[in-house]
């Protein structure tokens, strides 16, 4: 089985999600998302089985796959809470971080400037992605990395597409320039408050990103 064709499919049903196109508690049935994306049941399976343990879709006896309400509010509440995750792993990157650490922040960095450039958000996410890991790796803190990966996989298509929220993908590689200048100073409170700050604007931006969404569903 093909990753990419398991991640296309799974980004694909979250975008479906977030944009209302899939309706909470609607069933997701396994053939009509085959013929939908053109490929085999295989890959619709494992990424409803990868979203389930985000907790995007539930698996029911006899049901399969079903849509979960979340509400605006409640994702709000992930990104507060993501804020101050985040926030607390850049602390502990800027005080705890190795040389090693150092070059691989560094170089996730200069793949995001480069998908950055290149304006691809869907690119630019990916190493985005990576981005945060090594700052989690960097905090040297089992634990907290664990939480962080667990919200981050929750949050995804919220992250994902409020970067085609306009201005937002550059706005958020200049955060990441700060971000990278305090932990490798070793100040924390800075390397905290901005990470704070920029997962916090991800959660102002979810406004945005629903205004999008209503104003593309007029006919």
């Amino acid at each position: 089985m093909a990753e990419n064709a398991v991640r296309k499919v799974r980004d694909e049903i979250e975008n479906g999600i977030v944009a209302g196109e899939f309706a909470p508690g609607e069933r997701l049935d396994e053939v009509m998302l085959s013929k939908r994306f053109g490929v085999s049941r295989t890959p619709v399976r494992e990424a409803l089985m990868q979203l389930s343990a985000t907790g995007a879709v539930e698996l029911r006896p006899r049901r399969g796959a079903v849509v979960v309400d979340h509400s605006p509010q409640r994702v709000y509440e992930m990104f507060e809470v993501m804020a101050e995750l985040e926030g607390l792993a850049g602390a502990l990157a800027a005080r705890r971080c190795t040389a090693s650490d150092r070059a691989a922040l560094s170089a996730a960095h200069e793949r995001c400037r480069a998908s950055a450039e290149a304006g691809g958000t869907d690119a630019y996410y990916y190493d985005n992605e990576e981005f945060h890991h090594a700052i989690y790796a960097a905090s040297h803190s089992g634990f907290l990395a664990e939480q962080c990966g667990a919200l981050h996989r929750r949050l995804r298509p919220y992250r994902r597409l409020q970067l085609r929220v306009q201005n937002r993908l550059r706005a958020s590689f200049d955060e990441h320039e700060q971000i990278v200048k305090a932990i490798l100073a070793g100040d924390e409170e800075a390397a905290r408050a901005r990470l704070r700050a920029h997962v916090v604007v991800q959660g102002d931006r979810f406004g945005d990103l629903l205004s999008a969404f209503a104003e593309r569903a007029r006919p």
